[in-house]
């Protein structure tokens, strides 16, 4: 048996295009790949790819939702881009803590440092990660501050 690829499957009860199309505006170089109507017309499934990763989300109903048992962790390069993806999806959605939040749709989000596995990996690691766990969005520069002692 050859795997060709594994797709992350999102179930929502009726918002998967709006969603889509919300989460592709927010990544550049992103797109929406297809949408498949329903019976009434509507979309069902729709496609999309964000930084080469494909999703796919279904108009499913009522009977699932999403929950923080699966989330997509963004690696940001710098604390410009944690705020800027951090506000888009906040806007509606429920904020928690160490970078994750919940967006308007459902899902579970986290929005990181791609710096952090090393400023974790040093003599203030467990300052670091308490500290972390302790804020809501990620502030760069006071993890950094920690990390450096």
């Amino acid at each position: 048996m050859t795997v060709s690829s594994i797709t992350p499957f999102l179930w929502f009860d009726k918002e998967a295009e709006a969603a889509a199309n919300f989460y592709v505006s927010l990544f550049p170089g992103s797109k929406i790949e297809y949408v498949s109507p329903g019976p009434t017309g509507a979309a069902m499934v729709v496609g999309f790819e964000i930084f080469g990763q494909r999703l796919t989300a279904l108009n499913g109903g009522p009977m699932f939702k999403l929950n923080e048992a699966f989330s997509l962790m963004v690696s940001c390069s710098d604390q410009a881009e944690i705020d800027r993806l951090w506000n888009a999806l906040c806007e509606g959605g429920t904020p928690s803590v160490g970078g994750w939040l919940k967006d308007r749709f459902g899902l579970s989000w986290q929005i990181n440092f791609a710096g952090l596995p090393k400023l974790m990996s040093g003599r203030n690691a467990g300052q670091v990660m308490g500290a972390m766990c302790q804020m809501s969005k990620i502030d760069v520069a006071r993890l950094s501050a920690i990390a450096a002692g």
